[in-house]
């Protein structure tokens, strides 16, 4: 039999019989790349999706380095052309109006030394790329169309269908609209795998994963145009008296404004005039003094949207027949913009370890979960360490007390010195330097820095000697923020 009619056959079981090696819930970031990567592979997949209309969302336009190199090994780097995106070169970090730019390293690959992960298909350094997130999810279905392994299916999933024998999942039900009489019919899709990937709001979460996302602030975006940034192609980090403020180019035009305003900010409050008058009063005059004329104009537009900032910690997949993964699985602070980097990253190494030379029938249950197991550890050498910076990064940007706003002053302070002490911090950011210890030193480097320059505030010089016992108080103090602040984080990860 031909390799023709064996893909012509697959195609009308997936068609006809909605039967495949893989059905994946959600074409999204990581559904796209997954169902793609499988395909690949020579694995027949359906690939569900409740709407197909191009998304629009507020979040999901930034891609790290790490998640660049990890789209090329995926072979979908393409998709980021044509799409009118924005080479990202690094951040520029603004303290009180005093500035710092951080580009990413040019070595940074190397620093890994022998079996080093990053990859950089163009000579220099590095390089990130931000994008409307639509316009790049539309540019991955159409890749996922383009592949003959694969069927794209516009059908709400409602539920899982599992087996009455044993606790086994074998496909999911759901509600597709008939084009004949446009109303909504049952259907079912079933697979020996299914892989949940439907975002951070999944309806499956809940139903099998023991964690919850942890909710304390949001994002309110607007999107500004023709706004001058302060440095060109770096992404910008405002710091001061509010929550940190992003601002990075999202198209030639497009520059995206992210506010994060956390849970009972007082002059966000009800009474105080709500969100708008705190953007208003609080947020706008903190702004760079060329983006307050275009921030303004879309203020005055009124075009506000908000997402929830979510912490979930990941957790070992072990269900039989089904695997739940994405965003519906691990998220972090999106301050970093390290989600989707964490996503194309999973994908490349869950794609090598439950590949066809290593588990020639995704019905081998057993052979499934011991690769799940796996991948739950290997992953960590990438995304723990973005999780934990994204998380402990808000903690000191967002910070609402005095040892907080100590560290805060800290690490921009440990930025200014320049060498490794913006190299390897960025490098980790992007998803360029995979070592989690690295993480762990350049965290207690910026604390320690922080404890000297509290104590010398205090003491303000030997004539000030006598105030050393509260200085070290002070200092003591702000050290063992800085613990309380990365070790729940650190523990987090640890826990399966």
């Amino acid at each position: 039999m031909g390799l023709k009619t064996i893909a012509d056959g697959r195609e009308e079981r997936r068609r006809l019989h909605h039967e495949a090696d893989v059905v994946v819930v959600g074409a999204g970031v990581f559904g796209c790349a997954m169902a793609f990567s499988m395909a690949r592979q020579g694995r027949s997949v359906l690939l569900l999706e409740k709407s197909l209309a191009e998304p629009n969302r507020i979040v999901g336009e930034l891609l790290q380095p790490g998640g660049v190199s990890a789209l090329q090994k995926l072979g979908l780097g393409d998709c980021l052309e044509g799409i009118d995106s924005v080479v990202v070169k690094g951040y520029d970090v603004i303290y009180y109006g005093k500035e710092v730019i951080i580009p990413y390293p040019a070595d940074a690959g190397e620093t890994l030394g022998k079996g080093k992960e990053f990859e950089n298909e163009k000579s220099g350094r590095p390089e990130g790329r931000s994008f409307h997130h639509g316009r790049f999810i539309t540019q991955l279905r159409k890749a996922c169309s383009s592949q003959p392994n694969i069927t794209i299916v516009e059908t709400e999933v409602t539920n899982v269908i599992t087996s009455t024998y044993r606790p086994q999942v074998l496909g999911v039900k759901s509600r597709t609209t008939n084009p004949s009489t446009e109303e909504k019919e049952e259907d079912y899709y079933f697979g020996q795998l299914t892989i949940i990937a439907d975002g951070y709001a999944s309806k499956f979460r809940k139903q099998y994963i023991k964690r919850t996302p942890v909710v304390k602030s949001k994002f309110y975006a607007f999107e500004l145009i023709d706004c001058p940034l302060p440095a060109a192609n770096y992404g910008t980090v405002v710091l001061g008296d509010a929550a940190p403020i992003l601002l990075y180019q999202i198209g030639t035009h497009e520059t995206r404004c992210l506010i994060d305003i956390p849970e009972n900010t007082p002059t966000a409050s009800i009474a105080a005039g709500g969100v708008r008058a705190h953007i208003r009063n609080v947020v706008l005059p903190s702004l760079p003094f060329q983006v307050q004329p275009c921030f303004e104009r879309a203020l005055e537009d009124g075009k506000m949207r908000s997402m929830p900032n979510s912490w979930l910690p990941p957790s070992v997949q072990q269900e039989s027949g089904m695997v739940i993964l994405g965003d519906a699985m691990n998220m972090r602070h999106p301050l970093t913009g390290g989600g989707m980097t964490v996503a194309f990253n999973d994908v490349v190494l869950l794609s090598a370890l439950i590949s066809p030379a290593k588990i020639p029938s995704l019905s081998d249950t057993s052979a499934v979960q011991k690769a799940m197991r796996e991948f739950h550890w290997q992953r960590k050498r990438l995304s723990s360490t973005i999780n934990i910076l994204a998380q402990a990064l808000y903690s000191l940007f967002a910070a609402d007390d005095r040892q907080l706003k100590a560290l805060q002053k800290g690490c921009f302070r440990y930025f200014q010195q320049g060498g490794n002490c913006v190299d390897v911090p960025v490098g980790l950011l992007g998803g360029i330097i995979r070592q989690p210890l690295a993480l762990f030193y350049h965290f207690y480097a910026v604390a320690l820095l922080s404890v000297w320059l509290v104590m010398v505030d205090i003491m303000g010089g030997l004539t000030g000697a006598w105030k050393l016992p509260w200085a070290a108080i002070e200092g003591a103090a702000v050290f063992y923020k800085a613990c309380v602040v990365i070790f729940p984080f650190i523990f987090s990860e640890i826990k399966r």
